[in-house]
């Protein structure tokens, strides 16, 4: 049953007293009620920025020395790649795809309880191949400049670190490799990474502690991550 529209009532003015309970002042919230609805909204806030716009990640290997190093805390972008229900990884505002050179945190393949951060150098329909360390895209050596050899470029090959491919990354997925190329488990060792597994895009470092005698790497702190 639909309820009839409300209708103004006039009465006729009388005489009679003041009203009970005219003159109080209005009820003011408690102090404990403030706060706590001050706090409930900035854990949403928060949630809601961690969950679509930015997190922040611990560097905790090497396999991005020396553009990410052991201690760095950075900052990666979520939205940049599109909006995604946390927990399940469906799209729900399409903005991007990951590009050849962005540094990318993602779920580890082969461990969802782990984040990963790599360099993407191949995305879907690329040929990815490696020979002597040298990385080829599309059968063509492409300019590598974040490559870093702890072994020299010349060291004992090992495969398939040193000659891997070629592969096709296939629909849907990228390549990633780390910068630290002698020291990186990567790509060519479990295989490309789903695009739904992205987490988003480093961009900044915050903080960087060497956990030594030095307490914070301060000429770190700002940059922003390429």
């Amino acid at each position: 049953m639909r309820p009839e529209p409300q209708r103004a009532v006039f009465a006729p003015e009388t005489n009679r007293g003041p009203a009970a309970g005219a003159g109080r002042p209005p009820r003011q919230k408690s102090v404990i009620r403030e706060y706590g609805e001050a706090l409930a909204v900035a854990l949403l806030l928060a949630l809601f920025i961690r969950s679509f716009v930015v997190q922040a990640f611990k560097i905790p290997s090497g396999s991005m020395i020396p553009t990410l190093l052991i201690g760095d805390h950075i900052l990666v972008n979520k939205f940049v790649y599109g909006v995604r229900l946390p927990y399940f990884g469906t799209e729900i505002v399409p903005v991007g795809k990951p590009r050849r050179g962005d540094v990318v945190v993602f779920i580890y393949p082969q461990d969802e309880d782990k984040d990963f951060i790599k360099r993407v150098v191949g995305v879907e329909g690329d040929t990815i191949e490696v020979h002597d360390k040298r990385l080829y895209v599309n059968d063509q050596p492409v300019a590598d400049p974040h490559a870093h050899f702890a072994e020299g470029e010349d060291g004992r090959a090992v495969a398939p670190r040193d000659n891997y491919g070629p592969f096709k990354v296939p629909p849907g997925y990228i390549f990633v490799m780390g910068d630290n190329r002698d020291r990186s488990y990567d790509s060519r060792f479990w295989g490309p990474v789903a695009l739904d597994k992205v987490k988003g895009k480093a961009f900044l470092i915050y903080w960087s502690w060497d956990g030594g005698g030095r307490w914070a790497r301060w000429e770190r702190i700002g940059e922003l991550i390429y």
